[in-house]
């Protein structure tokens, strides 16, 4: 047997066993361990061990495990956003997950699209071993779409925009509202300034009259 490929599973095993189920790692977290080559393969054994979970190409997660059978996977959100942390990038969730996570749609995503500032790519992601459950796509956007800072106003930004203001209905502006008022107010008034106008006026009267 390899001497090289022990001490390569070795030291990763050594790595994981120091994080929490429920981490998510790359392939790239490993290659300071050994070549390429090696980490792919003491990764693969390491899932047909279950010590790990595939869950894209590259794409990993040390199993929580539910009950005695099953494990619980992390959310699509939780994996887009460790992508973006190893990419050093900023993501804003858009269309049907901007909806989604606002409350403002109960119709659970298939497709998971965010913007960001780093390189456009889609994840498949397999819930099951060869089989795609879903995708998360990642659409590079210009550097004035980041240029929100409230966690909410920027996500009611990219929901609105997915409504579209024709498609507006009473009961979604009465969501948004209350929605907007958990905004800090600071954050609420620079992101009407970078905001398309239809959703700046829009915002701007219904706060005024929610206020009322």
């Amino acid at each position: 047997m390899d001497i090289r490929s022990i001490s390569v599973k070795d030291k990763i095993v050594n790595r994981i066993q120091q994080l929490l189920p429920g981490t998510i790692l790359f392939a790239q977290d490993f290659l300071q361990e050994g070549s390429s080559e090696a980490v792919r393969q003491q990764l693969r054994r390491l899932v047909e061990a279950g010590i790990l979970k595939r869950l894209s190409q590259g794409v990993y997660v040390i199993p929580k495990k539910l009950g005695e059978h099953g494990y619980l996977l992390p959310t699509a959100e939780e994996i887009a956003m460790a992508i973006a942390r190893r990419d050093k990038s900023r993501i804003i969730p858009t269309g049907e997950v901007a909806l989604w996570k606002l409350g403002l749609s109960t119709q659970v995503p298939l497709k998971y699209v965010y913007l960001t500032d780093g390189p456009s790519r889609i994840i498949k992601i397999e819930e099951t071993e060869g089989k795609t459950s879903y995708t998360i796509t990642f659409k590079h956007a210009s550097p004035k779409n980041f240029a929100s800072k409230g966690k909410i106003s920027s996500q009611v930004i990219q929901a609105l925009k997915a409504i579209g203001e024709k498609n507006l209905t009473d009961t979604t502006m009465d969501k948004i509202n209350a929605l907007i008022m958990k905004e800090n107010l600071d954050d609420l008034n620079h992101d009407l300034t970078v905001a398309p106008v239809w959703i700046s006026k829009l915002i701007k009267d219904s706060f005024k009259s929610y206020k009322q």
